[in-house]
């Protein structure tokens, strides 16, 4: 079976079991942007996990104006639309907070990590077809946690109780997609993408890199985040000058 159909089977799988876990206050509300929006998240794999990589970036979980919207990892409406070229109808999570709409590819507002993850890749190696030839991005946690007040709340702010089952899917999951695309790379973006790499992966021949989150809430990623992971990824051999 084509590497691309065994990725969208991996991604199916995973987000049927994380649909059946319960999360208790001060989580209110889960969106999984696999059901919702599978849709554009199956062009994504299908489109661009249809090879080996030399790399392969791993984010933490979706943010509300990017995955959350578009079903693709830091998925930036303008750079999905109009760099990836992945434009699909995104259905609507039940239940769904009012303070946090999901709109897909109409939504107005910019997902500032994605805007500089992609925009970094796309600056360096033009276009997309470029870029996917030798990387690919996932995210390790399909899902997103908010609370009553739409507060976002990260996976690694999960109780233990709850967070065990979640990362034992996730680590399942991650395991089998680099397994599938053989990289000689996987790069933690963030300190939590990276130690749970380093769990899930453990005993495969895959080196492990990190780069600094792109999130605006980092002074440091705000000082310049295109620079300083550029050389991070310089720094580790991820890259070649």
């Amino acid at each position: 079976m084509p590497i691309a159909s065994e990725m969208v089977n991996a991604a199916a799988q995973l987000r049927d079991a994380v649909d059946a876990l319960e999360f208790a206050p001060p989580v209110a509300f889960v969106y999984n942007p696999l059901r919702y929006a599978w849709r554009p998240h199956q062009a994504y794999l299908e489109r661009y996990a249809n090879s080996r990589k030399k790399a392969v970036l791993l984010g933490m979980n979706p943010g509300p104006w990017g995955m959350a919207q578009t079903g693709v990892p830091f998925g930036e409406i303008d750079v999905v639309k109009n760099w990836m070229r992945i434009e699909e109808p995104v259905d609507k999570p039940s239940p769904e907070h009012p303070k946090r709409p999901i709109v897909g590819f109409a939504c107005e507002k910019s997902e500032v990590s994605g805007r500089r993850l992609w925009g970094l890749f796309a600056e360096r190696f033009g276009s997309a077809k470029s870029f996917f030839q030798n990387h690919f991005t996932l995210n390790y946690c399909p899902l997103v946690f908010m609370e009553d007040s739409a507060r976002n709340r990260t996976p690694d702010k999960l109780p233990v109780a709850e967070s065990q089952a979640l990362f034992e899917l996730c680590d399942a999951h991650l395991r089998r997609c680099i397994e599938l695309l053989e990289p000689e790379w996987i790069v933690g973006v963030g300190a939590f993408a990276q130690a749970q790499a380093a769990q899930a992966l453990a005993g495969l021949p895959v080196k492990h890199a990190k780069v600094l989150h792109p999130s605006p809430a980092s002074p440091a990623a705000n000082r310049g985040w295109a620079a300083a992971a550029t050389k991070q990824l310089l720094e580790q051999g991820v890259w070649e000058k």
